[in-house]
């Protein structure tokens, strides 16, 4: 999927409206309400506002896996607003629901006091993914790919770590989704000078 075009909610709610019932159209609004309110100002490092990557991730999974359960698409809009936000899982739970706020917990990095004890805590984080629910694994799967496909104008470093990472840790996971293992191998055959 390189032809991601959802960049704003406006340009999301007309292809989601063909997919989703008007009750799970409204959830997935909401969700994409609250991620804007709770990421607000905040920008990618490419510059462009945070909620462009949340929308990717969201048509990723709607588009392209053929996701239809509006928690799961609520969750992938707002599965950075507990690492990324001051917004808590509590304050998920009560706009969302548990169902919602548990594949956002699943989807947090914990908090980390040094920038040595980070990596450690990326890779904990990255194999206990291993025993998510399967919904928050396509969320997660989805977020790598909308961060994983644009890899190429990050600086050179990044990129290695990033391709290790994704090889590593990521696809493994990807191995039972009809729509993430082709694209995940595809991926890494365009990435594969990064070995």
């Amino acid at each position: 999927m390189d032809d991601l075009n959802w960049r704003t909610w406006d340009e999301a709610e007309p292809e989601l409206r063909s997919m989703l019932p008007e009750a799970a159209l409204e959830t997935v609004r909401r969700a994409a309400r609250a991620a804007e309110r709770w990421h607000g100002e905040q920008t990618r490092p490419t510059g462009e506002p945070y909620t462009v990557h949340l929308l990717e991730a969201l048509e990723v999974l709607a588009r392209g896996a053929g996701e239809r359960d509006p928690d799961v698409l609520a969750a992938a809009l707002l599965h950075d607003v507990v690492e990324d936000t001051p917004a808590t899982v509590a304050d998920v739970e009560a706009e969302f629901g548990p169902v919602v706020a548990e594949y956002v917990d699943w989807l947090t990095k914990p908090p980390v006091r040094s920038r040595k004890d980070k990596r450690a805590a990326k890779v904990g984080y990255l194999r206990r993914l291993r025993e998510a629910p399967p919904q928050a694994i396509a969320i997660k799967l989805a977020d790598r790919a909308s961060n994983a496909r644009t890899l190429d104008r990050m600086p050179p470093d990044f990129q290695r770590r990033y391709y290790t990472e994704t090889v590593v840790y990521l696809l493994p996971l990807a191995q039972d989704h009809a729509f993430f293992a082709p694209w995940f191998a595809d991926w890494a055959q365009r990435f594969a000078h990064l070995r």
